[in-house]
């Protein structure tokens, strides 16, 4: 029997209620990555409506600050997906830009990701304390808007460098440093005085026309030395005036001519001196380089003006004293004259036996000895009168009298020379005679001596050896017929011609010294330069900036020495030596650097054997340990991970250090 119609409709409403309400009751569906309709997205209904706002203004005041888009998704799960691989996905989908990060949360799948371009402003540690700290605990909680205004908050604080430190702490530490800062710079205040007193000390010392040993002063110190030595020339110069004025109203003007002359040359020379220091104090800046030159220009100036004086000193002196002496001056004067007179018959004798015995080439020499010094006796006799007539006179005009004493002295000292060469003449000339054929060879063996130290030989052993050449030249063409004159000339030319080989032959073994140091020091800076290159290169993945710098000073120096090794190896050699310097300090520093990397990896969870070396030797590239966190580079290789926190090693690529900054934090929690 059928039912009812009424009845057929009641079961029918029933069965469609029962199929909505188990079509409501139904497990909902996988929440697949999709493009996000705004800022704060609440798939898995985790906010109400206040916290909602309360996101939200959190993500808007972010933006507003730092212009930073921050996007937050909850929803119940990420499809079975891995949560870095659904919020890059959601991220593409989205169209993020190089400032966006997604927070994606799945509550039900307890599981999160951060995704997106991090802020330059933010470092990886930064990150990684912000997640690790105060993300993941809220997430754990079940504090799904604490989670979101978290991370808001987080990355303000990092971008705007606060990082939730307090006023009076900062303020507590920059007035510690500025102490500290000021403590030093008053210790190495004092320390630079105490330092630069003691180079003004010693540059006192320095000879001041020594200008190699003036280069090697500071400029500040050459500064101070010239003010020093202006003053003290101009002071010398301004008594000397004033005391010769007083002895050339004393003495006249042609006794004291030689002390005119050297005041004059030192008051040209303080001239200079001071026109350099004019420029120096005009507003004209000069470089540091031609500063140094005037100042040494200056400083070698006083220094000239101030030994030319010197050395009329002991002269001046003992101009004023003659006439304290004056008569016993004269009177030994006289006695020296009856003695000269009296060997002036007997010399004549002696002269007219050598003339009968040698040529007259022989003789040339002393040909006129004995008339000569009968006219300096002569001349002598008159200035010792005159002399005496002078000391007569009253204090004040007796000045006269110095000059005759002097001009006597030296005719009485001519006389005694040609009296004597021609008494000694006869000895003389067997004697040149005899030494004349070893004094050519000593000439020979000395001039191819010079020949082997020419390139050491300066100015003065082609001068020399010229000399000695003309002299040897002479001996064998004129040697028999002079042989006096021949000898005396080889002898001194043979004496200057010894001087210069031995300043050439100090020079030579000073530059072969220079040399075999600088092979040395070249060959120790190579290999303390590779070695250094060679721990870096394959330890580079533990090496931080500072030995790498100091490695590429060390080869910028040792590229130097090896370029400037054949022009100028003194130079090299203090290119060399700091290569070795920079090199030594380079490995000592990368050592250094590789134990602490090893030392970090015992505090962490460390990848597996022989990924390590692999990290160490720069094979692998361990963004986390290089404070890159999981930073990948463009093209470069990938990164890891479904559960927990993925890993950051990948080979090395082409193209430079500033790579692309993406990147992607998360996993379970």
């Amino acid at each position: 029997m059928r039912p009812p119609k009424q009845l057929s409709l009641l079961v029918t409403g029933l069965l469609l209620a029962l199929a909505l309400v188990g079509g409501t009751a139904a497990p909902a569906a996988a929440e697949a990555p999709l493009r996000l309709p705004g800022y704060v997205t609440d798939n898995a209904g985790a906010l109400d409506r206040g916290q909602t706002a309360e996101l939200q203004q959190a993500i808007d005041s972010l933006y507003s600050s730092d212009h930073e888009r921050l996007w937050v998704v909850y929803v119940r799960d990420f499809s079975g997906m891995d949560s870095h691989a659904w919020g890059e996905q959601t991220a593409k989908l989205s169209g993020f830009g190089d400032r966006d990060v997604l927070l994606s949360v799945a509550v039900d799948d307890r599981a999160y990701a951060f995704t997106g371009t991090l802020p330059k402003s933010v470092s990886d540690k930064e990150l990684d304390r912000l997640l690790t700290n105060q993300v993941e605990p809220k997430l754990r909680d079940g504090n799904w808007a604490g989670a979101g205004l978290a991370t808001a908050t987080g990355l303000s604080d990092a971008m705007s460098g606060s990082g939730g430190i307090g006023l009076f702490p900062l303020l507590l530490l920059a007035l510690m440093v500025a102490l500290v800062v000021l403590g030093v710079w008053l210790w190495s205040r004092r320390r630079q005085t105490r330092r630069e007193r003691s180079i003004m000390d010693s540059a006192r010392k320095t000879d001041p026309t020594d200008t190699r040993a003036l280069e090697a002063l500071p400029l500040v110190v050459l500064d101070a030395l010239s003010k020093e030595t202006l003053v003290d020339t101009d002071n010398a110069i301004r008594t000397s005036t004033e005391e010769l004025r007083l002895a050339t109203d004393e003495f006249g003007a042609t006794a004291t001519a030689p002390f005119t002359a050297a005041l004059d040359g030192a008051k040209r020379a303080l001239a200079k001196a001071f026109s350099i220091r004019q420029q120096l104090d005009d507003d004209i800046p000069e470089t540091p380089d031609q500063q140094q030159r005037m100042l040494i220009d200056l400083v070698s100036s006083c220094g000239r003006a101030n030994r030319d004086l010197d050395a009329k000193v002991g002269e001046f002196d003992a101009m004023r004293n003659l006439l304290i002496n004056a008569e016993d001056r004269l009177d030994a004067l006289t006695r020296d004259l009856v003695e000269l007179t009296a060997r002036v018959p007997g010399s004549q004798t002696t002269l007219a036996a050598l003339v009968a015995a040698h040529p007259a080439s022989v003789l040339a020499p002393i040909h006129d000895n004995v008339s000569m010094a009968s006219e300096r006796i002569g001349f002598a006799e008159k200035t010792i009168a005159d002399g005496r007539a002078a000391a007569a006179k009253p204090v004040g005009q007796q000045g006269a009298a110095v000059g005759d004493i002097r001009a006597a002295e030296s005719a009485v000292d001519a006389a005694r020379t040609l009296l004597d060469a021609v008494d000694t003449a006869a000895t003389d000339i067997e004697q040149a005679r005899a030494g004349l054929p070893a004094m050519i060879e000593e000439l020979r063996r000395d001039l191819a001596t010079a020949a082997g130290l020419s390139e050491h030989g300066g100015t003065d052993l082609p001068a020399a050896t010229a000399a000695a050449r003309t002299a040897l030249d002479q001996a064998t063409a004129d040697g028999a017929t002079n042989p006096l004159g021949i000898f005396r000339l080889a002898v001194a030319a043979d004496a200057a011609l010894d001087q210069a080989i031995a300043a050439a032959g100090d020079r030579k073994r000073a530059a072969d010294d220079l040399r075999r140091r600088l092979d040395q020091t070249l060959t120790a800076a190579r290999s303390q330069v590779n070695a250094a290159a060679d721990y870096i290169s394959t330890r580079r993945g533990g090496v931080d900036a500072e030995p790498r710098t100091r490695l590429a000073e060390a080869q910028r120096n040792l590229a130097q020495a090896d370029q400037l090794a054949a022009a100028n190896p003194e130079q090299a050699l203090q290119s060399a030596q700091l290569a070795v310097e920079l090199g030594a300090r380079a490995l000592h520093t990368a050592q250094a650097a590789v134990q602490e990397w090893q030392a970090q990896q015992q505090q962490r969870v460390t990848p597996r054997g022989s990924q390590t070396g692999a990290i160490l030797g720069g094979i692998l590239i361990d963004g986390m340990l290089r404070g890159m966190g999981n930073e990948y580079r463009r093209g470069g290789g990938g990164f890891g991970g479904g559960g927990g926190r993925s890993g950051g090693y990948g080979p090395g690529s082409f193209g430079g250090s500033d790579g692309s900054r993406r990147i992607s934090r998360g996993g379970r929690f």
